[in-house]
């Protein structure tokens, strides 16, 4: 029988919900006797080959790219789940959406103190994804079944609920897996 597929994608975000699931240490073994990965940083595959059961986002969008990656997950993915806070609320990333996008770019390109940049120019080639005006949270894209918490969500609170999704069970995440205090 084949085993089911999860997917996994960094939008605007540090990849810590990434090491998050590494760090679920020797459990691994476990879950890709469950799992197979597609579409994932973890082995490299780059495009959907096949349907997948779960998608794991993180980060949030704060690109024309992240939306279309956002929004090609969810066709994709049966379930989606934004991991960690920059998929949830927009994170460290977001905290530019209290600046016009103008703004942030001149500081970026042109007036910060550390700026060296003779052209006097703010990159515009083709090839770099537009930015949006803020940055938003996976759900304000598109439709997302579960959210886990945290920055990033600890590996046992990940483990526990691809582990409940995966065996049908009520993702119950006990008290202990989704304090912050």
């Amino acid at each position: 029988m084949a085993k089911p597929k999860v997917a996994t994608t960094s939008l605007a975000g540090c990849f810590g919900c990434h090491m998050s699931i590494l760090d679920i240490d020797e459990r691994i073994l476990k879950l890709v006797e469950l799992i197979e990965f597609n579409k994932s940083p973890i082995d490299d595959i780059k495009v959907f080959t096949e349907r997948c059961a779960i998608g794991l986002i993180e980060g949030g969008c704060a690109n024309e790219e992240n939306v279309r990656v956002l929004q090609d997950f969810r066709r994709n993915c049966d379930i989606l789940i934004s991991v960690g806070e920059c998929a949830i609320c927009g994170g460290i990333p977001a905290m530019r959406n209290m600046i016009p996008l103008k703004e942030c770019l001149d500081e970026a390109y042109l007036n910060g103190p550390t700026v060296y940049n003779p052209s006097g120019k703010i990159p515009d080639d083709k090839e770099i994804p537009l930015l949006l005006n803020k940055v938003y949270p996976a759900h304000e894209v598109v439709k997302i079944d579960y959210h886990l918490q945290g920055c990033p969500p600890p590996a046992d609170t990940i483990w526990e609920a691809l582990v409940a999704l995966l065996t049908d069970k009520p993702v119950a995440l006990p008290y202990e897996l989704i304090k912050y205090d």
